[in-house]
């Protein structure tokens, strides 16, 4: 099975709280980009499980990927998964996840630095990698072994031909 994780979406620098910054013009296009990009890698373009941070921005770049899939199966927002989450509990509770609805792909939509560890959390050898905003990372995880791998990091730029 697959898990990607993306980070949000370009946001505005400034809001009443950290959790109110909405997206930008810029942020909503990359991240529908994206979105039209990995729906056409997915079998029909059909996403099982989707969690996503309860920020606005996260909330944002949702709303605008989501119609990019041809089905979504489940849609959570979850409150562990804002900027400072706990990696090593995230990635534990999405190995539950699978272990409970053996969804064959799954979205987790959130934000830097959390991307960053829980990508690294799969891959015992690697860094925490940096995810420009609308990023994306594909893991491989099989559920029987636990065995998990980083099969790639794809930013708004390398798809798109412009700088993120």
């Amino acid at each position: 099975m697959r898990i990607y994780i993306m980070r949000h979406g370009e946001a505005h620098t400034f809001a009443a709280s950290d959790e109110e910054r909405p997206l930008t013009d810029r942020g909503e296009h990359q991240s529908v980009e994206m979105a039209r990009w990995l729906a056409s890698e997915l079998p029909e373009g059909v996403m099982d499980m989707v969690l996503v941070s309860p920020y606005l921005r996260a909330q944002q770049t949702w709303s605008a990927c989501e119609p990019m899939f041809t089905s979504v199966k489940k849609v959570m927002t979850e409150d562990g998964i804002t900027p400072y989450g706990d990696s090593e509990h995230v990635a534990s509770y999405l190995r539950a996840l699978v272990a409970v609805d053996n969804p064959a792909s799954m979205l987790l939509v959130s934000h830097l630095p959390l991307v960053g560890y829980l990508t690294a959390e799969f891959d015992a050898e690697m860094q925490p990698p940096m995810f420009p905003t609308s990023s994306l990372s594909c893991i491989e995880y099989d559920p029987k072994t636990g065995h998990s791998e980083v099969v790639w990091l794809k930013s708004p730029s390398q798809l798109m031909g412009y700088a993120s």
